[in-house]
């Protein structure tokens, strides 16, 4: 095929307003735009040196190991879970969601004895439930999801560290859909690992996956060794099996790039590097309590809105995360034909679901950059017109009002909202 026949790409305009992506924040755009430079040049060794520190603040750690991984939020769960869990280790995943299911996979895909509980989707775990299914199990590893986009739930976390220390277990939680947008305290919460992404709440594309290891979580990863291929194997002090795998994925080759050694692993994704930078800098500038807040206040007055037009929420809204909404398609109205025109007609872009929720409910985000008034009353505006196209009658205005009235007795946290 003749290359004149592609022009230039040009994608439509969108507003993004389902369960991530979400549009991402110009000034990230720009950053990205910026012309590259050698891996080794100290212009950018100090860029990873500042993206280590920005996220130390996002993640609110102290942990020295707080880096990028390049690859989607995915990368950063494979790169964890590849390089902490050893064969045959047991490890709890509290499945509430479709990415509860995700962990699960890739932890048998690292050959551990995978080991669940199960919520229905639209709930959450108790601290009880989990303590009592690690006594059950005694897993080396607890494997959480904090905010599943599935069934936009927040799974409560703070009181989970103090259990895994109690019972010598290591705890991960996989935020990539929460971290900026819901209070995620890494060293308070006892947390030993996080990875996240930053295409939902940081305002960014995907592409990269920071993350954070706790001290305890490093000497896990320094005590694996890599070996050729299967060929042979170290061994654990307690006489397991020690291999790895994956080379792209070791976070101990990984932690040797990023750390004073500089040791060359593989070409840092230099644009991703510095978007992933403008993320958390902007995040910083805007202050992360104040991050948080704006992302609860565009959530709640969508929530209102919806409500107000005679639409129900899904799940137990006490533990709703701030930055997706659940809302159940009303009886008699085909979900997929009003996501299509809001799509062709308005350009505005909203989620279906997964599994037992396919076709139940649609999932509407407001998170980074579009977590902002303008955006969540267009979002109203159109899914009302959409309706009532469509035959399921709204009071006129009804929604607009009712978040209107949310904003009113709320308090706006910063400029951009």
């Amino acid at each position: 095929m003749h290359s004149n026949l592609f022009t230039q790409i040009n994608p439509p305009h969108r507003l993004l307003m389902g369960p991530g992506p979400i549009n991402a924040d110009p000034r990230v755009l720009r950053a990205m735009s910026c012309q590259l430079i050698g891996q080794y040049d100290p212009a950018m060794t100090e860029a990873m040196n500042e993206v280590m520190a920005l996220y130390r603040k996002v993640f609110a750690t102290e942990n020295r190991w707080t880096l990028l991984v390049d690859g989607t939020s995915r990368a950063g769960i494979e790169a964890v879970l590849l390089s902490a869990i050893r064969p045959g280790d047991r490890v709890l995943v509290p499945v509430f969601g479709r990415f509860g299911h995700l962990l699960c996979e890739i932890a048998r895909r690292c050959r551990a004895e995978v080991h669940t509980i199960e919520a229905d989707w639209g709930e959450v775990f108790t601290p009880d439930q989990i303590e009592d299914a690690i006594k059950r199990v005694r897993p080396r590893l607890l494997l959480t999801v904090q905010g599943d986009t599935s069934t936009t739930m927040l799974q409560p976390l703070a009181q989970l560290g103090e259990i895994c220390r109690r019972h010598d277990v290591l705890f991960y939680t996989d935020a990539t859909a929460s971290l900026g947008g819901n209070t995620l305290l890494s060293d308070d919460w006892g947390l030993d690992a996080v990875s996240a992404g930053l295409q939902k709440c940081l305002g960014g594309p995907s592409g990269s996956a920071p993350l954070t290891l706790s001290p305890r979580m490093e000497d896990a990863v320094r005590r694996r060794k890599c070996v050729e291929a299967g060929i042979r194997t170290a061994q654990h002090r307690d006489g397991e099996e020690e291999m790895i795998y994956s080379n792209y994925f070791d976070l101990g080759m990984i932690m040797d790039y990023w750390g004073p050694e500089r040791l060359n692993h593989h070409t840092e994704a230099t644009s991703m590097l510095f978007a992933a930078r403008e993320c958390a800098r902007l995040i910083g500038e805007e202050g992360l309590e104040r991050c948080i807040d704006r992302h609860a206040l565009h959530g709640a007055a969508l929530m209102a809105g919806v409500q107000g037009m005679g639409l129900s929420v899904f799940g137990d809204v006490r533990h709703k995360m701030n930055n997706v909404l659940g809302v159940v398609i009303p009886p008699g109205v085909h979900g997929e034909q009003v996501r299509k025109l809001l799509l062709e007609d308005f350009a505005i872009e909203i989620g279906t679901s997964f599994g037992p929720l396919q076709g139940k409910i649609w999932r509407i985000g407001t998170m980074g950059y579009n977590a902002r008034k303008d955006c969540v009353m267009q979002t109203l505006s159109a899914l009302e017109a959409v309706l009532n196209r469509l035959g399921w009658r709204t009071t006129q205005g009804a929604g607009l009002q009712a978040a209107w009235d949310q904003y009113a007795g709320g308090s706006t946290p910063c400029a951009q909202s």
